[in-house]
């Protein structure tokens, strides 16, 4: 029996190459209907005028960029060096040897990650300071929103350290003990370049999710200097009955997260040809 004898279906009947063509094509020709419709049926020019009136994003420049966009990043950077020294802690602690200190990791890592971000932040703004009455956060709003993303953060953060330093191969901490390495110098020097170089893709993903979260900063009272870009995009679609800000905000946030996203998936690619 010959391969084309194998490959070829009864009369009358569509091989499975063929079934296949058959179903793209379906669904490409469903995907197009669908468009279709969407842009024959909407009414472009009160979508126009509403979300996309040129007039309006341009007086929402400069400063759109100077308060919004600045803070944004800002709380995203406060935010993530917090997370990313707190979660290394988190971490060293989770693979420690004495048990208290796994059992405060695996609390503060359920609980954390267990919690939405907008009670950390109605915490870190109301709480503290009922909690600690005289006492402060350094650096006013930019201060409690690093801290209210950074806690956060860390939580998932210490769980990306951990699978990086875990996905190391045991022989080289080994290997630096047995030249009579100390722990906590083997860690430093060999184990957690390593980590970090794994780790690098989920981090940046993390810089995203953080850039998102930032927006919650809104629910700490602050003031016009301080707002991001939701809250600016927000107010200002509040002040001129109009939700182009809101739409021009949202294409603030993808000049950060795009850029960071594409970062990922090049340092991704890197990786799996280096293993290769």
């Amino acid at each position: 029996m010959t391969a084309d004898t194998v490959a070829a279906a009864p009369s009358g009947r569509l091989t499975p190459r063929q079934r296949r063509r058959v179903s793209l094509g379906g669904q490409y020709a469903l995907f197009v209907v669908i468009v279709a419709v969407v842009a024959v049926t909407a009414d472009w020019p009160t979508l126009q005028q509403n979300f996309a009136d040129p007039a309006k994003a341009r007086d929402l420049f400069p400063e759109i960029l100077t308060i919004g966009l600045r803070n944004t990043a800002l709380y995203t950077l406060v935010g993530f060096g917090i997370g990313l020294v707190v979660g290394l802690v988190v971490a060293l602690m989770r693979l420690s040897s004495a048990a208290p200190y796994r059992w405060f990791a695996i609390a503060y890592i359920e609980v954390f990650r267990g919690l939405p971000l907008l009670l950390i932040f109605i915490f870190v703004g109301v709480g503290v300071p009922f909690a600690f009455p005289g006492a402060t956060i350094p650096g006013g709003v930019v201060g409690q929103a690093g801290v209210a993303l950074g806690v956060a953060a860390a939580a998932y953060v210490a769980e990306i350290i951990r699978a990086g330093i875990e996905a190391v191969p045991k022989g080289q901490m080994e290997a630096a003990r047995s030249l009579g390495m100390p722990y906590f110098r083997a860690m430093r020097t060999i184990i957690l370049p390593q980590a970090f170089r794994i780790i690098i893709p989920p981090m940046t993903n993390q810089i995203v999710l953080l850039c998102k979260d930032s927006s919650l900063v809104l629910f700490l009272g602050i003031a016009l200097e301080y707002r991001d870009l939701t809250k600016f995009g927000r107010d200002l679609a509040g002040q001129l009955g109009n939700s182009t800000p809101i739409v021009v905000a949202g294409v603030c946030y993808l000049l950060i997260t795009i850029p960071l996203s594409l970062l990922a998936r090049w340092l991704e690619a890197r990786q799996r040809k280096e293993r290769r």
